[in-house]
């Protein structure tokens, strides 16, 4: 009669053990599974992020280009530029969309560059004030594109290792790209100004 009781116990034991182990591992799969979630979406708030200072570049480019219009009639091409590079980023998506972005700063250089010619220009409230927001602005993109950077390094990082890697690719969470990954080495070089 012992035996037989003392087998329902190791029975019962072996159980719990198993039972608890099994919890152990759902609870483990949970939260691998919600990480990659929340990194995932951070990810996509910082891009979300980067997209809010370019939509306010956009808006200021134009107020920009007009205060310094009046003073450069002759610099014609550089405005040009800029309204077209400034279109050419707006419509940007996907990976195109660094190179976009990398083109329309050229661009805005050689507008800031224009205007050091002009000192009643350089003198104008209305144009200091128009420089210094966008100055600002731009400090701001380069914060959003360093975080969503960090973020897009921390996703992939979880993505590809283990065990979460394994949890990765049966959910298929897919690793993002960093901003900036689909430069050409031209591109990467500092901006030449001439006149």
């Amino acid at each position: 009669m012992a035996f037989v009781s003392y087998t329902v116990y190791n029975n019962l034991m072996i159980i719990w053990i198993v039972l608890g182990v099994v919890v152990v591992v759902v609870i483990v799969l949970v939260a691998i599974f919600n990480g990659l979630v929340t990194l995932r979406n951070r990810a996509q708030e910082a891009w979300s992020d980067i997209d809010v200072q370019l939509k306010r570049r956009y808006d200021l480019i134009p107020n920009l280009v007009e205060a310094v219009k009046g003073y450069a009639v002759h610099e014609k091409t550089v405005f040009e530029d800029v309204t077209k590079a400034r279109s050419v980023a707006m419509q940007a998506t996907g990976p195109g969309k660094a190179d976009a972005e990398n083109q329309l700063s050229g661009a805005l250089k050689s507008l800031f560059a224009v205007a050091e010619n002009y000192p009643q220009l350089k003198a104008n409230e209305n144009f200091l004030n128009l420089q210094n927001e966008l100055t600002d602005t731009e400090d701001k993109i380069q914060a959003a594109r360093r975080f969503y950077n960090g973020m897009v390094r921390d996703l992939n990082t979880k993505i590809q290792t283990f065990p979460s890697n394994v949890i990765a690719s049966t959910f298929n969470f897919k690793p993002m790209q960093f901003f900036g990954d689909d430069l050409t080495d031209a591109e990467r070089q500092p901006v030449q100004v001439k006149f």
